[in-house]
């Protein structure tokens, strides 16, 4: 292991901030999302509506308390703590000239607190936190101008914070939006919203990623021009796609669905869209409006690092309907009959995370920074108060074991580990409180009641001496 490994945690801005509309801060696409559960999709209303329950509006209100949660997160031994910038925090609408000075203070508050503990701020420029009025008068994404917005934002960002933040990376889990038939997926990652059912929608999905794609290269150089120490990485959701069986129909169509769930990755890293997808998008008369700088700025803005979130793997059969093995999440994706799963009927597969690792390493020789990865459960208090989380050790106890094979038996150079939700706070697909995460429970119901509270779990205490000994005593 590294001896300046990163131990951390990992949250985003609108699931835990709250104060959604303090100091100047405008409405997100987070903020127009409702409370849902397992099995039902959050709505997306029109606007901010009387009478709905956005619980993002409140989170665990961090952003009165992060003070209280730093300390916390720093009696843990945190060296690195992930989060986000919320956009709306520091351009309301997303296409202003100037500023908020009072989002700009509240992050350099955040990152001061960090840093007086000895903690990196490893930081997302655009997690799911896209300012809605760009959606509503531009499209989202699918608009260059957004290129435009999303510049002057990470640039402000960059300039603002360069001497305390290294660590960056541009788009959360860009490749999520494989899944174009899915309104969150495209909502969140682009801000793509369709009113009408005649619109290309995979179409469009792949113009906003090109404008995401060249945003981001065009920031990576802007971030280097500022501070070139800074290390400025993309940001996969990696679901490492499995073949139900090992007939050659099953191999191909896994191969496949790799290569169209990641070429994002190969963009962002080698500069270039693979030959594969471009074959892909002439197959299916796909028309990217591109403008001939686009390439040069992809070529010249790759990224530093590869961050990735890994919760699972996906197992994927071949179909008779589907004779050019294109990838169709939706449709295509089986049960693994080896695998246990989530109360959230997510599969659990920690060697799923040494093979993600190790094809990474090979399709990207950079450095890799698990910056996701974690067990959603309901946790209840004990009469003691406490919550006693051992099927949350376990299950992070499997994986590090796993990320430490690849890195001592197969030689990945990993950057650091942060888990996913290192505080109880608002699940991004479901808007539950009750899907937990974190190493401190959090006072807080889907009902909205409670008093956020903050109490140690059992993991708190496991993963406090996880970051003493470096990994070495699990």
């Amino acid at each position: 292991m590294r001896k300046d490994f990163l131990w951390g945690g990992a949250v985003a801005a609108h699931q835990l901030e709250g104060a959604w509309d303090v100091d100047g801060k405008g409405v997100s696409v987070a903020d127009v999302m409702t409370g849902a559960h397992h099995g039902k999709e959050r709505e997306i209303t029109d606007g901010v509506l009387p009478g709905k329950h956005y619980p993002n509006h409140e989170g665990i209100d961090f952003y009165h308390r992060y003070k209280e949660d730093i300390q916390l997160f720093a009696k843990m031994g945190f060296k690195a703590f992930r989060t986000s910038i919320a956009w709306t925090r520091i351009f309301p609408n997303g296409d202003e000239m100037t500023p908020n000075e009072a989002g700009l203070q509240f992050y350099d508050d955040l990152f001061d607190e960090c840093l007086k503990y000895g903690i990196e701020p490893v930081v997302t420029l655009s997690h799911f936190e896209i300012p809605l009025h760009l959606v509503e008068a531009y499209g989202g994404f699918k608009n260059r101008k957004l290129i435009e917005y999303f510049v002057r934002f990470a640039t402000v960002c960059f300039e603002r914070y360069k001497d305390k933040v290294k660590y960056w990376m541009t788009f959360n889990e860009i490749n999520n939006q494989t899944r174009y038939d899915n309104d969150f997926a495209l909502f969140t990652n682009s801000g793509l919203h369709f009113s009408k059912d005649d619109e290309n929608r995979e179409e469009a999905m792949y113009q906003a990623s090109h404008n995401e794609l060249v945003a981001s290269a065009e920031a990576v150089q802007i971030g280097h021009a500022i501070n070139p120490e800074m290390q400025i990485g993309c940001m996969l959701a990696f679901e490492p796609i499995y073949p139900k069986t090992s007939h050659p129909d099953d191999i191909l169509m896994a191969q496949k669905a790799m290569q169209k769930r990641y070429y994002w990755g190969d963009v962002h890293v080698h500069g270039e869209y693979p030959k594969n997808m471009l074959k892909y998008f002439e197959r299916k008369g796909i028309d990217i409006k591109a403008e001939p700088r686009d390439f040069e700025i992809l070529k010249n803005g790759t990224v530093d690092y590869v961050g990735f979130s890994y919760y699972k793997s996906i197992t994927i059969a071949a179909a008779a309907d589907n004779p050019e093995f294109d990838y169709r999440e939706s449709k295509d994706v089986v049960k693994n009959e080896f695998l246990e799963a989530s109360d959230w009927d997510w599969e659990i597969d920690p060697e799923g995370l040494r093979y993600s690792l190790n094809w990474l390493e090979d399709h990207y020789h950079l450095p890799l920074f698990i910056v996701e990865n974690g067990l959603g459960a309901f946790d209840e208090l004990g009469e003691d108060g406490i919550v006693h989380d051992d099927y949350r050790i376990d299950y992070l106890k499997s994986h590090i074991q796993a990320m430490i094979k690849a890195i001592e038996a197969d030689g990945v150079d990993v950057m650091g580990y942060t888990s996913w939700g290192c505080i109880d706070l608002v699940s991004a697909g479901t808007g539950e409180y009750r899907k937990r995460y974190g190493y401190i429970y959090v006072d807080k119901r889907d009902d909205g009641s409670g008093t956020l509270e903050r109490r140690p779990k059992d993991s708190f205490y496991w993963y406090k001496h996880v970051i003493e000994t470096n990994g070495s005593e699990l």
